[in-house]
Order: structure tokens, then sequence, then C-alpha cells
């Protein structure tokens, strides 16, 4: 095997090393092996959080809906962590690194930094699976450093019920959008069922909203039955001349629901808290 040549390494070292490899033969000590296993070890000890990150993402697809492509459980991490901490070795990342990343949005953004804490954490114990060493307590810690959160939780307003017959009649127009939101109004449902209804779910006076479309843990969620009004079956018969693709409202579906939600904004600065089926 090979160990150098001139002028990177002298004879004494040479001789050195050489002596090194001999002592490992006689103790049956491969010293190829042990070579190639200290440049692995130097490999992983430099294994980032970027890495790592993404990694358990990947792990984590199948019990997220969707597979997580919405990026909901990602994106605290991409926006609020790896920016920062992204490019450091797992194995280096301490308290006071957490502490650095967190605490510009700690207090002004509650929520959003228990969400990065807890991915981060999630992220650790996934280094620690792959067999990195990793300090698991680092976001503790961190928590610890930063303290109680000095927020303020305030919940979205909603319009009042009494206003809500006036809110109906002005979605006059029989566009997508306005349909949509009669229909969500109609049956008390979160958004996304209503964006990917298609007709083959109506049979009759029941709406069968599939599990897929409901909010819940992957394999939690059951398929959900809604009785239609007769308001609600006018509404849907109205619909059924956008239909494409078996999709009532088409348009609406491919945007994000806060397109439904801004026409809630209308007049008197009320928002509609999204309805929650039960």
């Amino acid at each position: 095997m090979g160990i150098g040549g001139l002028p990177a390494l002298t004879l004494k070292d040479a001789r050195e090393i050489a002596a090194e490899y001999r002592a490992m033969v006689a103790r049956d000590i491969d010293p190829i092996e042990q070579r190639k296993k200290k440049r692995l070890d130097a490999i992983s000890r430099r294994k980032v959080l970027n890495d790592v990150a993404h990694d358990a993402f990947k792990s984590r697809q199948a019990e997220l809906k969707g597979d997580g492509k919405a990026g909901r459980w990602f994106s605290p991490l991409e926006l609020h962590v790896l920016p920062k901490l992204g490019d450091l070795p797992v194995t280096e990342i301490t308290q006071s690194d957490v502490r650095d990343a967190l605490e510009p949005i700690w207090n002004k953004k509650a929520a959003t930094a228990k969400k990065a804490a807890d991915r981060l954490k999630i992220v650790l114990d996934h280094a620690a699976a792959l067999g990195f060493d990793v300090d698991l307590q680092a976001v503790a810690k961190a928590k610890k450093l930063l303290g109680r959160q000095r927020h303020e939780v305030v919940s979205i307003p909603s319009m009042p019920w009494r206003e809500v017959p006036a809110f109906y009649t002005s979605l006059e127009d029989p566009t997508v959008t306005h349909l949509a939101l009669r229909l969500l109004i109609l049956t008390g449902l979160r958004s996304a069922p209503v964006r990917f209804a298609r007709l083959d779910e109506i049979d009759g006076v029941v709406w069968t909203v599939p599990a897929a479309n409901m909010k819940a843990r992957v394999g939690a969620a059951q398929d959900f039955r809604v009785p239609l009004s007769t308001e609600a079956l006018r509404v849907i018969d109205l619909a059924t001349r956008f239909e494409k693709g078996g999709f009532l409202f088409p348009s609406v579906r491919k945007t994000a629901h806060r397109s439904l939600r801004t026409i809630f904004d209308f007049s008197g600065g009320f928002v509609m808290s999204e309805p929650c089926g039960s």
C-alpha cells in the first residue's frame, strides 16, 4: 500500500507510518481498511445539517399528508433554521447555535418558532439514528436560553353569524370562486373538500368527501358524508358547467385556499374563520 512520497512526506515520517502499519498487521488489523475507515469517519463528522434535514424529511414523507409536498412540514426549517445552521456539521451544533437561529422569531412569530424548534429536534434525533454523535438536548437547552415566549395568541376573528346571510347574498356572480364559497358556507366544510370536490363524490342528496381531502393525520381520516340542502344542490348544479376532468371547481383547485379567504375580507374588514366539519 502507498503512504505518499517526497516532498510531501519525509523519510522519517515514512518510517514512522510504516512502523505503525506493521504494528497493525501484527494485531491482525488490515491497515488499508483502517485507513478507509478513518477517511469515512472524517466525512461522517462533516455531515452538515442541511443534508440530514432533507434526509429526515424524506423518511417522514409517507406519514405526511400529500407526502409533504405542500411544504408545511419543511418550511419552518427551510426559512428559519437552515439559512443559518444548514452548513454546520450536525455533530457540532450546540444550544447556542439553535438559540441564535430562533431568537429573531422566538417572540415575533412564536408559533412558527415552536414548529421550527420541534422540526429541528426531529432532525437531530434522525441524525442520532444515523449514528452521528449529536447533542440531543440542544433544542431543549436552547429553549431554556430563549426563555418563555412573550406572545399573546390572537384568534382569527369570525364573521358575526347575523351577517352571514348578507354575505352569502353578496356572492351573486355565478363564477367558480363565488359558487365554491357558497358551497363552503352551506356545508360548513374546510376549503380543501370544496376545492377538490368531484362530481362522482355526490350521490343524490349526499356528498361523500374522501378521507384524503379531510384534515387529519395520514391514516386517521375517514370518508365524511355531508347531507346536501336544496340550496347546496342548486349551487352544485350551477357549478357543473365549469366541471373539468371531474372536478367541480377546477380553477379554484389550482390555487391555494387563501384565494377563497381573500373574498371574506370584503367590505368592513370581517374575516370569516374557516369552518370545519365535525
